[in-house]
């Protein structure tokens, strides 16, 4: 039997890991590509950066309700159906030649994606029943900057090569190939319990989620972390491409490999966290990410490509750390709907700081831009920081519970 249950286990962290990879690899298909995208359509960089914020636009609404959804259908449900829509979409969008529809497409395959962005830390909670979760969400995280480095680079260098169109279509059929192994593999639930369709008592979870102060660092630092991440990977490509760096946009598109340092900070923070704490692990990877973004003012482009690897190691180890938290701190009856609101936060902040950073970046360069992101990476770490006092308040309660119980 034990055998069985880690044989199972192993089963969903694959599962999930391919999953992340093929949603990650949809979710942010256009953005190798903008600078096409902006010589095609003849558009400012700001405009064209809403390729990525209809996206994480559409997954910051859809994942509430997807959320509270998978509580009543079952998260596998949710989750297998949402990613075959998302991968349908992607599909289509090549031969899509109106950028509103194109905007608009990408904004419902944003919302289909939530099914799995949302629901995949609830699913891990109730199945591995706690058992190394810190471990198996930061697989799972490294399996989103697998897929977001993987279909960033592919579609950048097919676009270089075959335009806008192609290296969207490119990254189309590594996701699907990435589908169908996720539907294969992964398990039915065992160990969660349904509830019946009754929107109120769902919504109650919702707000409770909304409203405890233990949750608002890791929503904090979802929404100005993520907020300050997509700005840089949705200018980085204009600022190399554009004097004097002037890099070609196939070798602009290997930047992404700094997605690597993500992969390897996600799954070890995770690991740390059980060991060491969330806390410290949290605010050592918005330090790390901090200085990558100093680093990245630099004028020499060796200089600047370290400072991605460090800002993006640092950023996906913070965020490994945070998504895992909202697991541990929220209430096992409204674990979806906290997973939720993570995932809102995060894309929300993503869509909300990638047309901010192009707006900034057009208006005072790279380096404007980084001061504005830099004071958000601040406010993400003043807010863990804070964040002490309401789990201190919160366990004062349920150890005076523990005390008058064992002396009765």
């Amino acid at each position: 039997m034990l055998t069985d249950d880690l044989n199972r286990i192993r089963r969903i962290r694959i599962a999930l890991l391919i999953g992340a990879l093929a949603l990650f690899a949809l979710l942010y298909a256009p953005q190798p590509v903008l600078p096409q995208f902006a010589d095609a359509f003849g558009l400012a960089p700001g405009t064209v950066a809403l390729l990525v914020s209809a996206g994480t636009l559409g997954l910051a609404i859809a994942a509430i309700p997807l959320g509270t959804l998978s509580e009543v259908y079952g998260r596998r449900r949710i989750m297998v159906g949402s990613l075959l829509l998302a991968e349908a979409i992607g599909v289509l969008l090549p031969f899509i030649g109106n950028f509103p529809l194109l905007v608009a497409l990408r904004l419902v395959q944003g919302a289909a994606v939530a099914g799995i962005a949302a629901v995949a830390a609830a699913y891990l909670a109730d199945e591995t029943g706690g058992r190394d979760l810190g471990t198996t969400m930061g697989l799972y995280v490294a399996g989103t900057t697998v897929g977001g480095m993987s279909g960033r680079l592919l579609g950048g260098i097919a676009g270089d090569y075959a335009g806008w169109a192609g290296g969207i279509a490119a990254v189309a059929v590594l996701a699907g190939i990435c589908t169908v192994g996720f539907v294969l593999l992964l398990p039915k639930e065992r160990h969660q319990r349904r509830q019946e369709l009754h929107w109120k008592p769902l919504l109650v979870g919702v707000r409770a989620a909304a409203t405890d102060p233990a949750l608002r660092p890791p929503f904090l630092v979802a929404a100005l972390g993520m907020g300050a991440f997509v700005a840089v990977y949705n200018v980085l490509g204009f600022r190399l491409v554009e004097p004097p760096l002037s890099v070609p946009p196939a070798l602009a598109a290997l930047a992404f490999l700094a997605y690597a340092a993500g992969t390897v900070t996600s799954a070890v923070a995770g690991g740390l966290a059980d060991r060491w704490g969330r806390r410290p692990v949290l605010l050592t990877g918005l330090g790390t990410a901090l200085l990558g973004l100093l680093l990245m003012l630099a004028g020499n482009l060796v200089v600047i490509l370290a400072g991605l690897v460090v800002f993006t190691g640092g950023f996906f180890a913070a965020h490994s750390v945070a998504s895992g938290w909202v697991g541990v701190l929220a209430s096992p009856s409204a674990r979806g709907q906290a997973s939720a609101m993570y995932q809102l936060a995060y894309y929300g902040g993503s869509s909300v700081g990638g047309v901010v950073g192009g707006i900034a970046y057009a208006a005072w360069g790279w380096n404007g831009m980084s001061i504005v992101l830099g004071c958000s990476m601040l406010l993400a770490g003043l807010a863990v920081l804070r964040g002490r006092r309401a789990e201190t308040a919160r366990a004062e309660p349920v150890a005076a519970q523990a005390q008058v119980a064992s002396e009765s």
